[in-house]
């Protein structure tokens, strides 16, 4: 679905990602897990085109080094950047229309939407910026979902949000793996390594470790560094 070839980026001098491979299997759930600074943002940005990068971006077979963002996003890529940035003046539904790129499937995606994410379906016409921290990152992914993408990413979904919510997020997000494919960016470790199949350990912009989810938990670096144990 997705792989990543000696991709750099760099502001300014400062080198933010350093030459990293990374590659995402079709149905699912690949995590970059790091401290903040490690390049986990940049990366995702990079691969949407979003800010200069160099290396080689290969998705779902067509090479997408090059073409602009919003071609990323007809190519099937779709990013929920880390705050969310859903348009807090406009309803649900209104948002959920954003995402839809005047799809013609457009009703039938958004019933499924609020099947998804039943917290949304009683909220419908309320302003985007008067719903809950939780309820506002729902909305942010149903609102990507609505392109139908094939390859999801997600920079830092649990961030500021109850556990509970955590919780229920990440059962939503595990359900969407067996359509879609998923690129999860958490500084949740745990949570993150606990649904995901795959996961890299950024390390100032480089990729300190690598290997199966259940492995990464299980490693005492990791534990040390990011479990807390």
């Amino acid at each position: 679905m997705l792989k990543v070839e000696n991709l750099e980026v760099y502001y300014g001098v400062i080198a933010a990602v350093r030459g990293i491979d990374l590659q995402v299997e079709k149905n699912s759930i690949v995590t970059l897990i790091g401290a903040n600074g490690a390049g986990k943002t940049s990366t995702l940005n990079a691969l949407v085109n979003s800010i200069k990068k160099k290396g080689k971006i290969i998705a779902n077979g067509h090479n997408i080094t090059k073409i602009p963002t919003h071609k990323v996003v007809q190519d099937g890529i779709s990013l929920v950047p880390e705050g969310r940035k859903i348009f807090i003046n406009l309803t649900v539904d209104e948002n959920l229309r954003m995402g839809a790129f005047n799809n013609e499937k457009y009703e039938v995606l958004k019933e499924d939407m609020y099947r998804k994410f039943p917290r949304l379906s009683g909220k419908k016409e309320q302003m985007g910026g008067t719903l809950s921290g939780g309820e506002q990152q729902m909305l942010a992914i149903a609102r990507a979902l609505m392109s139908e993408p094939k390859l999801l990413m997600l920079d830092e979904p649990s961030l500021g949000l109850a556990p509970k919510i955590i919780g229920e997020l990440f059962e939503t997000i595990t359900e969407l793996k067996k359509t879609i494919t998923i690129l999860l960016v958490e500084q949740n470790a745990f949570a993150a390594l606990k649904i995901a199949d795959y996961g890299y350990v950024l390390e100032n912009g480089s990729i300190a470790l690598e290997g199966k989810a259940s492995e990464l938990l299980g490693s005492d670096e990791v534990r040390k560094k990011y479990l807390g144990g």
